[in-house]
């Protein structure tokens, strides 16, 4: 999430300067040819009502589109707040309920400290592996190699180091990873193994019904978040939307040269070369309301426009690791170029 309050022009440059590029050149091309086929008495003018009436259309339909697209983002970032704060929840009902109030026989303190890491650690291990799994690429994904300079900014790499740097340290035992890592849906397991050890701590008498039942609806609740961020994940915006806006963009961005040469040379014969920048300008704010819609749409993608799911697990892992007294905390997640991953 570009998180400056304004966007440096490097950054607009970076995304924006092949359709600039392209812009001016097929403006001028097009102005060129019709200087030329104006001193042989043509022209390749057009009227201008229905290409305006073409881009009043685009306009709507890229407003919807781009409505839509905030939607899901938003939606998105609301999901991961609930994250966050049912986290710290679960991390206070851990070390308020888990003791030796009603246990049957004797417990040592070292091993309530030990049940509360456990958990709130397998806790951090899950927000971390859901944050890899919906970063997957999926069919719909944008192609960012293709689109982005900054790719070790910009494009996420899930699986292998990042599971081993944010997932590993927080399960309990190498055995725990292995058995992880042969289900297809990580996240839901380690909150099912977070399940299995609530049990039995419940028939050892460490909690009673009341604050097991309460535990069980954090637990419930991280499964309702989980499955609201795979329904965004897994269901792209619908593609008549999607596709035909940037189908519809470009056919405007296309023909609006024809009308508007017809416009400038009515201002006089040497006017007619001003249409290029006035078509560059026309077109990529056009070109940039469709990009814009089109990166919005799917929030989970850890591109510059996204959910700042590092950052947030990180501030989770800071707060719960908090909450155990210890010290040797990791460092927020700092922006890079202004870019919050």
């Amino acid at each position: 999430m570009y998180i400056y309050r304004n966007i440096k022009l490097s950054t607009i440059f970076t995304f924006a300067w092949r359709n600039l590029l392209f812009f001016t050149l097929y403006g001028f091309a097009v102005a060129w040819l019709d200087h030329y086929l104006e001193h042989q008495g043509q022209s390749l003018s057009i009227p201008f009502l229905p290409v305006s009436t073409i881009g009043i259309a685009v306009a709507f339909y890229l407003g919807f589109k781009n409505n839509q697209s905030y939607d899901r983002f938003w939606e998105a970032r609301k999901i991961w707040g609930g994250i966050v704060n049912y986290s710290r929840t679960w991390g206070n009902q851990i070390m308020s309920y888990v003791t030796d109030e009603h246990v049957l026989g004797e417990m040592a303190p070292s091993e309530i400290k030990a049940i509360h890491k456990r958990l709130i650690y397998r806790h951090i291990a899950w927000i971390n592996a859901l944050r890899l799994q919906l970063r997957k690429p999926s069919s719909f994904s944008i192609n960012f190699e293709k689109t982005t300079a900054g790719k070790k900014h910009y494009q996420g790499a899930p699986g292998g180091k990042d599971w081993e740097r944010d997932v590993v340290p927080f399960v309990s035992c190498s055995d725990e990873d292995s058995q992880i890592r042969e289900f297809k849906n990580t996240a839901t397991q380690l909150i099912r193994i977070q399940g299995e050890e609530l049990k039995n701590l419940k028939i050892r008498g460490a909690i009673e019904d009341f604050r097991h039942i309460d535990l069980m609806n954090s637990l419930e609740e991280f499964y309702n978040l989980q499955g609201k961020c795979e329904r965004i994940k897994n269901t792209p915006l619908p593609r008549q939307y999607s596709y035909f806006s940037h189908v519809f963009v470009w056919i405007f961005i296309l023909l609006m040269p024809f009308g508007l040469v017809g416009e400038f040379e009515s201002l006089g014969h040497s006017m007619i070369w001003l249409m290029v920048p006035c078509y560059v300008i026309i077109s990529w704010i056009f070109i940039t309301m469709e990009v814009v819609g089109d990166n919005s749409e799917d929030p989970f993608e850890n591109f510059i426009n996204d959910v700042p799911m590092t950052a947030l697990c990180r501030t989770i892992e800071i707060d719960l690791r908090e909450m155990l007294g210890e010290k040797d905390l990791p460092e927020k997640t700092q922006a890079v170029d202004g870019v919050l991953m």
